[in-house]
C-alpha cells in the first residue's frame, strides 16, 4: 500500500454483533418464569436488534463516506504532486535549453576574429540577452510550484509544432479531431507546454467519457492570453464511459493556475467542452 494512503477499518459491525452475541446468551442462561416477562422478551430482543443493526449500518455509512472524501483528497494531491514533477521536468529541459544557448552564442563572440565581428558580437549579445529573458521569465512563472520530492523523468519539451501529431494520435485511437491553430505570434516555451498538456488530457477524456465521436480544438491569442478550446459533439450511441483516475482535470488546472490562466471544463448543450486561458504577451 502506498504511504498516506488512507485505510478502511470499520469495526460496527463486529461490535453489533457482540453486543447480540451477548444478549443472546443472556436469553440463554436466564430464566423467565412469569407470562408476562415470557411475552416481553420477543419485543425486547426485537427492539435491541433492530436499534443495534440500524446503529451498525448508519455508522459504517458514515465512516465510509469520511473514508471516501479522505481518498478522494489523497488521490488529488497525489495527481498535483505528479504533475508537479512534470513541471519540473519541463522546466530542466527549459532551462537547459536557455543556458545552452547562452553558453554556445558566447563563446561564438569571444573567438570571432577579423572583419564583421562587431556585427557577430552585437548578433550574438541580442541572441544571449533573449535567451536569458525567456528563462528568467520560465524560472519566475514556474519555480515557485514546484516541490520536487525525487528525480523526475525527463523528456524533450514539447511547442505548438507538436500539436498536429497530438491530435493524429487522438485520431488513431478512434477520435475524428480538427485542429485550428491560428497565427499566435511569438509563444513562450512555459505557455506551449501547456497548451499541448491541455490539449492532450481533453481529448483523451473525449476518448474515455464519450467515445470515438468529433472532436475540435481551436487555439488562438486573444490580447495578452493564448485561448484553447476544446469541444466534442456529444457521447457516441450506446457508449459506455471508461472513467480513469479522476483527477486529470484537477492536474490540468493546476498547471494552468501556475501560468496564472484559469481553466474552466463542463458540460453545456449535451457536448463537453474545455477552455484554457493562459496569459501570454508577445513581448514576453
Amino acid at each position: 500500500m502506498d504511504p498516506g494512503r488512507p485505510s478502511w477499518r470499520s469495526r460496527a459491525w463486529a461490535a453489533a454483533l457482540t453486543v447480540l452475541g451477548v444478549f443472546a446468551l443472556f436469553l440463554a442462561t436466564t430464566g423467565f418464569e412469569s407470562p408476562g416477562a415470557r411475552r416481553a422478551v420477543p419485543a425486547v430482543a426485537v427492539a435491541l436488534t433492530v436499534s443495534v443493526l440500524g446503529w451498525a449500518f448508519t455508522r459504517t455509512r458514515a465512516q465510509r463516506r469520511r473514508y471516501e472524501e479522505e481518498l478522494a483528497a489523497w488521490a488529488a494531491e497525489r495527481a498535483a504532486q505528479g504533475e508537479r514533477l512534470r513541471i519540473a521536468a519541463d522546466l530542466h529541459d527549459l532551462v537547459s535549453h536557455g543556458l545552452g544557448l547562452i553558453t554556445v552564442r558566447a563563446a561564438a563572440a569571444r573567438s570571432v576574429r577579423g572583419p564583421g565581428g562587431d556585427a557577430e558580437r552585437a548578433s550574438a549579445l541580442a541572441d544571449i540577452e533573449r535567451a536569458g529573458r525567456e528563462t528568467t521569465t520560465e524560472l519566475r512563472r514556474m519555480l515557485g510550484v514546484l516541490r520536487a520530492p525525487g528525480a523526475a523523468p525527463l523528456r524533450p519539451a514539447e511547442t505548438l509544432a507538436d500539436l498536429p501529431a497530438i491530435v493524429g494520435e487522438a485520431n488513431a485511437a478512434g477520435l475524428t479531431a480538427s485542429l485550428r491553430l491560428r497565427e499566435v505570434g511569438e509563444v513562450s516555451p512555459g505557455t506551449q507546454l501547456t497548451v499541448c498538456a491541455v490539449v492532450r488530457e481533453a481529448l483523451s477524456n473525449t476518448l474515455r467519457h464519450a467515445g470515438p465521436v468529433r472532436s475540435r480544438i481551436s487555439v488562438r491569442r486573444e490580447a495578452g492570453s493564448i485561448v484553447v478550446d476544446v469541444e466534442d459533439s456529444g457521447p457516441a450511441d450506446g457508449w459506455r464511459p471508461q472513467p480513469g483516475a479522476g483527477h486529470g482535470l484537477d492536474g490540468l488546472r493546476e498547471r494552468v493556475s501556475a501560468l496564472g490562466g484559469t481553466l474552466h471544463a463542463g458540460p453545456e448543450r449535451g457536448r463537453f467542452g474545455v477552455t484554457a486561458r493562459i496569459p501570454d504577451r508577445e513581448d514576453a
